[in-house]
């Protein structure tokens, strides 16, 4: 009988993998009810006891949830879940796919072209001035930096839909465009100019469907870019 001992494969944990773990573990301790919106979370020391993980992972799953706005570390006061975690649950789903760019770049894109109908019949004309004033922003930008503007771009469209179920959604969308805006290295201010105008100009009309096919448009564009540059 051959009892040589068989070979075997054991997929090695790396430390983004813990570092999700981590970040799992502290939002099961909402969905459990073990605390609540606005609670204190267990100290470091705590969380590194129970958890069996070292303090650079902790902080890293915590960096994670805070620059999501599910946490908030407070000086002096320790770590809280924030008040508002029970009307935003969108982010905690993006807490859990943080490392999943692609998820991100499709839902901006669920979130966005749902809004942009909206936002073409709610947009005011106030609005759609602060709107042309970004897209000259990015058109006079130095540098190719006009990241913010793109942003707040963006960003005005969705609180135009001026709807308080989808509000923590908006909170959570502008945390999306700030990663993928981070991912995208080679940037194409003509594109965008010519890109945020098209869309202008459908809103401007009042025109939900063409609104609608322009930011299809433009999420695209950007989905290919980001995941091109990514292999996704």
């Amino acid at each position: 009988m051959d009892e040589t001992p068989k070979e075997i494969k054991v997929v090695s944990v790396n430390r983004n993998t813990l570092s999700k773990q981590v970040v799992e573990s502290i939002i099961q301790l909402l969905n459990s009810g073990q605390l609540k919106p606005g609670d204190k979370l267990p100290t470091e020391m705590e969380f590194m006891e129970k958890l069996n993980v070292s303090r650079p992972v902790l902080r890293e799953a915590l960096s994670s949830l805070e620059s999501l706005g599910v946490i908030t570390r407070k000086t002096r006061e320790g770590t809280f879940f924030n008040n508002k975690i029970s009307s935003h649950p969108f982010s905690i789903m993006l807490s859990l796919a943080h490392d999943n760019l692609q998820a991100m770049v499709e839902a901006r894109m669920a979130l966005e072209l749902g809004l942009i109908t909206i936002a073409a019949e709610k947009i005011s004309d106030e609005e759609l001035k602060r709107l042309k004033q970004t897209i000259d922003v990015i058109a006079n930008s130095k540098d190719n930096d006009y990241g913010e503007a793109d942003i707040e771009f963006h960003r005005i469209i969705a609180l135009s839909a001026n709807n308080p179920i989808v509000e923590g959604m908006v909170d959570s969308l502008i945390v999306t465009l700030v990663k993928i805006n981070d991912e995208i290295k080679v940037r194409e201010p003509e594109r965008t100019v010519q890109h945020h105008t098209a869309i202008y100009k459908a809103l401007e009309k009042r025109d939900p469907f063409e609104a609608f096919h322009q930011m299809f448009l433009h999420l695209d564009y950007v989905r290919h870019k980001v995941t091109k540059n990514h292999n996704l």
